[in-house]
């Protein structure tokens, strides 16, 4: 009888730990979805009044483009998300197995192994930056006036990107030689500042754990929580720090990535209606400038309560499986 129930909670267990894993890997990539369409769409919107700081605002404005557009209004662009993530992954391993280029770091590290791995995490936001621009273009772009595009749209528009082909861009588009740097800046920063953050808050954690292990052969709640939580509570920690701290840039760049590309937003003043981009930036340096003479230093933050609204809700859902977990455990013990 012993047996076979430490059996059903060691399938439990491992259940558990794929269950929690797939339960984050759904927030972060399919319900903070509509968070990270609206939040770019206020990144890009000169025009607007509202920069829509904090959750409060964001929630309406989500209402009312449901209301007016659909559903739909908040889950374009989602398919190229995801065919962005595959490009990069993808790239990266190609480029580490033909370079000695290393795609993770051993744990005797040194300066040129750090500089290799950077310079790898570099030339995979470049090879990526096309498709990301198509992929950014169909999370804006105004379902009013939005085609209904193929899956593999944003492979066909990046490569279009490219070769100088494709959907006609006007004279105020900027060469992807001018996004390289503002493009690998912020990829790169995003990488070093989660994976610090990460690995503090996982040394962290389980620190505080072993003052507190349970006895040996205890099969305690709490123990099993412990061995699957501090992952994704250090990885949800990292992403909300380099989110925070380069959303600025983040503005930036994905202003410049939207110029010239004739898009057409939702005017997020009012949750109707639509809006051209018509900026002429020259560059970074400009973008920056322009942003704080006419948009002031919060300009730079247009759209952070997205942020919010995606975290608490990531939050939630962890805390959600946790009770559920725990409620497993305790009618199986």
């Amino acid at each position: 009888m012993l047996l076979a129930s430490a059996m059903v909670t060691d399938q439990l267990n491992r259940f558990a730990g794929f269950g929690i894993g797939l339960a984050s890997l759904f927030t972060e990539n399919v319900l903070a979805h509509p968070c990270i369409v609206l939040r770019r769409q206020c990144q890009v919107n000169y025009h607007a009044r509202n920069y829509h700081l904090t959750p409060f605002t964001i929630v309406n404005i989500m209402y009312s483009i449901n209301k007016t557009q659909g559903p739909r209004a908040l889950w374009k662009g989602m398919g190229s998300t995801f065919i962005v993530q595959g490009i990069t992954l993808g790239t990266e391993g190609i480029i580490s197995e033909f370079t000695p280029l290393p795609r993770e770091l051993s744990h005797k590290w040194n300066l040129k192994q750090i500089g290799g791995h950077l310079l790898l995490k570099g030339l995979t936001h470049v090879v990526a930056m096309p498709f990301y621009s198509a992929s950014l273009i169909e999370t804006v772009q105004s379902e009013i006036i939005r085609d209904n595009p193929g899956i593999l749209d944003c492979v066909k528009e990046g490569i279009g990107r490219v070769v100088g082909m494709g959907v006609p861009h006007s004279k105020r588009l900027l060469p992807l030689m001018v996004l390289t740097f503002p493009t690998v800046l912020h990829g790169v920063l995003h990488y070093v500042i989660s994976s610090i953050i990460q690995k503090l808050v996982l040394y962290v954690l389980k620190r505080g754990n072993s003052h507190n292990l349970p006895p040996e052969g205890s099969t305690s709640i709490q123990s099993m929580l412990d061995a699957y939580f501090p992952e994704l509570i250090a990885s949800f920690a990292a992403s909300l720090c380099a989110d925070v701290m380069l959303y600025p840039l983040e503005t930036v760049l994905h202003r410049l990535h939207i110029q010239g590309t004739r898009t057409i937003i939702d005017n997020t003043d009012l949750g109707y209606e639509v809006l051209p981009i018509n900026t002429q930036y020259e560059g970074m340096r400009d973008c920056i400038n322009t942003i704080k003479r006419e948009e002031g230093m919060l300009g730079f933050y247009k759209g952070f309560g997205a942020v919010v609204v995606q975290y608490t809700l990531h939050v939630a859902v962890l805390q959600l499986t946790k009770i559920i977990y725990s409620t497993l455990l305790q009618n199986v013990s």
